[in-house]
């Protein structure tokens, strides 16, 4: 392989030194880190979802930032690192005072569905492996016990999820909970084992559905009546959770009234596109014309997975000649197929060894069958190259310089998905959507993210209807969703529900773009005919996950 780090090593300093006990507390902490970044770890164990986990979490947070407030930046990295940190800490201890833990529970990214997903990137080839996912099935009863005294002490406190939440993913955990459903049919995947290992991780399987059928009557029988019915959390908590997501603090009204704008700008830009598809025609024409052409159609999960792939592999090849620099590590790229049928597209990135390639992951709704190529290409781009697997990818590779935090943990998701989201007009502006077809896709997909800015700000500050006839609420919101996002049945309901149980998150895509776009266009209008695009992905993709406001700061030498 080539050395893509010919450079010496940077010597670690005490606050990488800080960076790096935090990695190994948070590990031990929470052992399905060691999972997910590939590293030596307790492989066969969860971590404490219980109240008492989360004080043993917040205590420790609080104990490096004592550490951090002695220490004191010696080159740019160390400036960067010492203000992400301690930002992420920062704003995690005050979600935690808050009780936001309390009533963490949506269809998309809360324990329910994590206990679960852990087993994804798990290794399975060796005896070994299998013994360590045998040791985590057997766990999973306890860390959703311990789950549900969470929740429990949520209910005692009056700090609930919205029942439409609970109920949501109650469905969800219902399948996992099938007998012959997930578990079953991970433990059915080890046949080159002893027969003893066999029935062991047949025993565990068993336990984990049981488990997950526990928790999913725990939901439905006792945390559903006592839930609120409330959907909205109101100015105070989304506040928060935006600055979470974003690692910056930003107008929301003003947000507000630009995601208003930017929808308007997508609806005109995609209208114009279909009339190059069909003369005269209007969006839901032109997808009409698309939808009924075989050549655009694929039929299939297998399908879908190959083309995924292939589309891919070709766009690494070609884009690492020109335009990125790729290096050898992540020139592959996995495209996968969930295990899961819950919806939902989304990225896990290589290990730090780089043992397990990064991977594309499909969850492919209950009863769609049928895939749009025009729809999907820019998809590819988003979670692929040049969107999250490269920026995520090129951070692990940068061991010279960043340590194992900044490298595995560090981000947030304004920094990745607006990265994502700039990729995909970059690739417009590349050449790769000249087809109209495929245009229209990426601008379908550009319009869902300004709608979501526009119904998630709504709903959850309370905004009045865009028609004035009311506030947001959740039959509105599909009615607008539907109007704006050409998505299937099962994908518009999963996506609302989304955005109604993870209060902010859906936003950062489009204003992390909207700030990796204002970059790049202030970098290059200070450094003029000297200005390198080329330089500029690869110096702000080498720093590695970050919140918005470091990256400006860094980017912009602020």
């Amino acid at each position: 392989m080539t050395d893509q780090n010919p450079h010496p090593a940077r010597p670690a300093t005490r606050i990488d030194d800080i960076a790096e006990g935090w990695v190994e507390t948070i590990v031990e902490l929470q052992p399905e880190l060691a999972t997910y970044m590939g590293l030596p770890g307790r492989l066969a164990e969860f971590g404490d979802y219980s109240p008492d986990g989360h004080e043993a979490m917040a205590s420790a947070q609080s104990e490096v930032l004592v550490e951090l407030g002695s220490a004191e930046p010696i080159d740019a990295v160390d400036t960067v690192t010492l203000a992400d940190l301690r930002s992420e800490l920062s704003l995690s201890l005050e979600a935690h005072a808050a009780g936001l833990h309390l009533r963490d529970l949506n269809v998309l990214a809360s324990p329910a569905t994590e206990i679960r997903e852990i087993f994804d990137l798990m290794p399975t080839k060796s005896e070994e492996d299998w013994s360590n996912v045998s040791g985590r099935l057997g766990g999973v009863a306890g860390a959703l016990d311990g789950y549900i005294r969470t929740l429990r002490q949520g209910m005692a406190e009056g700090m609930t999820p919205a029942r439409r939440q609970v109920l949501a993913v109650a469905a969800q955990t219902a399948r996992t909970a099938r007998p012959d459903g997930f578990f079953a049919e991970l433990a059915s995947q080890a046949t080159d084992v002893p027969e003893s290992l066999k029935q062991d991780l047949a025993n565990g399987a068993a336990s984990a559905s049981e488990a997950y059928a526990r928790f999913t009557a725990f939901l439905e029988g006792e945390l559903a009546p006592a839930a609120s019915e409330i959907d909205a959390v109101g100015r105070d908590a989304y506040s928060l959770h935006s600055r979470r997501f974003l690692g910056s603090a930003i107008d929301l009204d003003e947000t507000y009234e630009w995601g208003i704008d930017e929808l308007a700008r997508m609806r005109a830009e995609q209208e114009a596109t279909a009339r190059e598809i069909s003369p005269g025609a209007s969006v839901d024409e032109a997808i009409a014309v698309l939808d009924a052409d075989p050549a655009r159609r694929l039929h299939g999960t297998d399908a879908l997975q190959r083309w995924m792939q292939e589309l891919s592999d070709r766009v690494v090849d070609e884009l690492s000649r020109e335009q990125f620099d790729i290096p050898d590590e992540i020139r592959r790229l996995e495209c996968m197929i969930a295990p899961t049928q819950d919806g939902g597209i989304y990225y896990t990135g290589p290990a730090d060894d780089f043992s397990r390639p990064g991977r594309m992951w499909w969850s492919v709704p209950v009863g769609v069958t049928e895939f749009s190529t025009w729809r999907e290409k820019t998809t590819v781009f988003h979670e692929g190259v040049p969107g999250h697997h490269l920026q995520i990818g090129q951070a692990v590779v940068n061991r010279a310089e960043l340590n194992t935090w900044r490298r595995q943990l560090a981000g947030t998701s304004g920094h990745a998905e607006g990265w994502a989201l700039y990729a995909e007009r970059l690739m417009q502006q590349l050449g790769y959507l000249d087809d109209p077809a495929d245009r229209l896709g990426m601008l379908d997909a550009q319009r869902m993210r300004a709608a979501r800015v526009v119904l998630d700000l709504g709903v959850h500050l309370g905004k009045p209807r865009l028609d004035g006839s009311g506030e947001w609420d959740f039959g509105y919101a599909l009615e607008f969703f539907r109007a704006n996002c050409h998505e299937s049945d099962p994908s518009t309901l999963f996506e609302v529900n989304r955005y109604f149980g993870w209060p902010g998150q859906a936003p950062s895509y489009k204003v992390g773009q909207r700030l990796w776009e204002e970059l790049r266009d202030e970098l290059a209008r200070r450094e003029g005919p000297s200005f390198s695009v080329r330089d500029f992905h690869s110096r702000s993709l080498a720093l590695g996950g970050v919140g918005l406001d470091t990256l400006r700061s860094a980017v912009l030498g602020e």
